[in-house]
């Protein structure tokens, strides 16, 4: 059985994320990890926030901290977030820390012994009063296209054209103001990607068949359009830098890495990370180094980043000539958007993460999100859909299941599971179905195919109702006692099942399911095809307990606040 590594792209540190977010690379890691741990795998999710770059240097300026004060506190508080969505890193690090420093100096090293780093003269904007050369970002002033006074040097927020400082009228400087700037000479280092063009083309064409076409698309298009030499050092104060031992000039000028030079790296530097706080029991090369046999790699994120994993760093894990792990299947995914828009954190428009758990608790996030996650297309969160799905799939289908279930055998029977009657022709059918619709789930979660895996589980849930309006134990008690007690111990027994079969997608009701029945040796991880038909776990007996209520209806009220706080179609 294959080790399963999973990665999901790295957060940038500078503020908390947005649901697109969440939906496009962490969430759904989380929900195929948890899956495939329920099935027995070797199972290591690891993800970090992305600490390096001008924008990190920027935001701690804007709140007046040193930028390691400011990316510890950000790193804290993105954490926060994550642990409130339940998503199961077993290391969630930090791309500034020493491991992944380490490993990315190990690259350039090996990368320059290998002719693929080159060192150029650049012309690059120089700042007198900051005593600073400028990147792009730091560079600010009027877009020579729309007119917007605060575009940055590498391309307009406004109309999003791409741009050089040098197209900008009024250039300033970002850290101080000055607009007294000069182009000067300085020397960067490149990485020679189109020595790599052919090699890499190579690795995707073995690779592309089996990714999702959003991926395959991208990587080919880039590869299409020729891989160029890339600068992958910066002029900044943090970032990870350039050794003295290789380079030293450079290194004496302070020169870092580009973030999407190491910030990749991190991945490994990340299970580095967790391997060091446990030494003696974690091994973290036996996951990256010459383990192609051994162990599946499987990254999430969304289609901006899937240039960078599917073409930029596979040239650069190729560039070294070490048996470094590459990635095996990309799930890319398209954009979530808010009625159709952009999130946006500056205009106050759509929902933030934090905000989202302020409001609801994480389940009702997390089943709506995978259940209409953006895998073929892009998908629009609007709160009509949001709450018409929480009324609908959560509080009706699966949470008035089980209430009803249990409040009503607790009212006629007591507090124990009752005992009685004998599966009949219902109880078989019944068993059939959730053994097919189960089969139907377990194909697409191996799949990675998100919204038709929360199709097949909403199914399972409705089976469970249809069953119960079948059977009708209400009406069933009054003439035959022993088979309305078979009737709620059979949807008993489907709460168990829904319970171990529901926690990849909402693993704290699943909790509360699994624990309103007191079986004290109930170590189930998954359920099999037999035990889907049979239902055998909860037996006669033991002792239930009626747990809140699992999902609350959402009312006009509640929409109307939400729209009223967040913004609507006319927002």
């Amino acid at each position: 059985m294959a080790r399963h590594l999973i990665t999901s792209a790295l957060p940038y540190i500078n503020g908390i994320k947005h649901l697109g977010n969440m939906v496009g690379s962490m969430l759904p890691a989380d929900v195929y990890s948890r899956y495939l741990r329920q099935r027995g795998h070797d199972v290591l999710y690891i993800c970090a926030t992305d600490e390096h770059g001008t924008p990190a240097e920027l935001a701690a300026k804007e709140q007046g901290l040193p930028v390691d004060e400011f990316c510890a506190q950000a790193h804290d508080a993105q954490k926060a977030v994550y642990d409130g969505f339940a998503l199961a890193f077993d290391y969630f690090g930090r791309s500034s820390s020493s491991q992944n420093v380490e490993i990315t100096q190990h690259f350039a090293r090996k990368l320059n012994e290998n002719g693929f780093i080159e060192e150029r003269a650049i012309r690059q904007v120089y700042s007198p009063t900051d005593g600073r050369f400028l990147p792009d970002r730091y560079v600010e002033g009027t877009c020579p296209h729309c007119g917007y006074d605060k575009a940055r040097g590498d391309q307009c927020e406004n109309c999003t054209r791409v741009l050089d400082p040098t197209d900008l009228i009024n250039p300033r400087s970002a850290i101080s103001g000055s607009t007294d700037l000069e182009v000067r000479e300085t020397k960067h280092l490149f990485l020679l990607q189109s020595k790599l063009q052919h090699e890499v083309e190579a690795w995707v064409a073995r690779h592309e068949a089996d990714w999702p076409q959003l991926a395959s698309s991208i990587a080919r298009k880039w590869l299409n359009e020729g891989l160029h030499d890339r600068a992958i050092t910066r002029d900044l104060d943090w970032g990870v830098p350039v050794p003295a031992d290789t380079w030293p000039e450079l290194a004496a000028e302070g020169k870092v890495f580009y973030v999407w030079f190491d910030a990749p790296i991190e991945y490994i530097g990340a299970t580095k990370e967790w391997a060091d706080q446990d030494p003696e029991n974690r091994d973290w090369k036996s996951w990256w180094y010459d383990a192609d046999d051994t162990v599946r790699y499987t990254e999430f994120m969304a289609k901006d980043n899937v240039p960078f994993h599917t073409v930029m760093f596979p040239a650069t894990e190729l560039g070294v000539r070490e048996p470094w792990k590459k990635v095996d299947y990309v799930k890319a995914f398209n954009w979530l958007t808010y009625y159709g828009g952009k999130f946006s954190t500056s205009q106050k428009r759509g929902v933030f993460t934090d905000q989202a758990l302020d409001i609801l608790p994480a389940d009702y996030w997390r089943y709506f999100l995978i259940a209409n996650a953006p895998e073929s297309d892009d998908s629009s969160f609007t709160w009509e859909h949001f709450t018409a799905t929480v009324n609908k799939d959560l509080a009706d289908t699966l949470g008035n299941f089980v209430n009803r279930v249990l409040s009503f055998s607790k009212k006629r029977f007591g507090e124990e599971v009752p005992a009685g009657g004998e599966p009949g022709e219902a109880e078989a059918r019944l068993g059939e179905e959730i053994a097919r619709l189960l089969s139907e789930y377990e194909e697409q979660m191996e799949a990675l195919q998100f919204r038709k895996a929360a199709a097949a589980l909403r199914a399972l849930w409705s089976a469970g109702n249809s069953y119960l309006e079948e059977k009708a134990p209400w009406l069933e008690i009054k003439t035959d006692k022993d088979g309305a007690a078979l009737t709620l111990r059979t949807a008993m027994n489907l709460i168990h099942l829904y319970a171990v079969v529901s926690e990849p997608f909402i693993p704290a009701t699943s909790a509360a399911m699994r624990q309103a029945f007191s079986l004290t040796d109930d170590t189930a991880s998954w359920v099999s095809q037999d035990e889907a038909k049979s239902l055998p776990s909860v037996p006669a007996g033991t002792p239930f307990t009626v747990p809140p209520v699992l999902f609350a209806k959402l009312t006009d009220e509640d929409l109307a606040a939400y729209k009223e706080r967040f913004g609507g179609e006319h927002a």
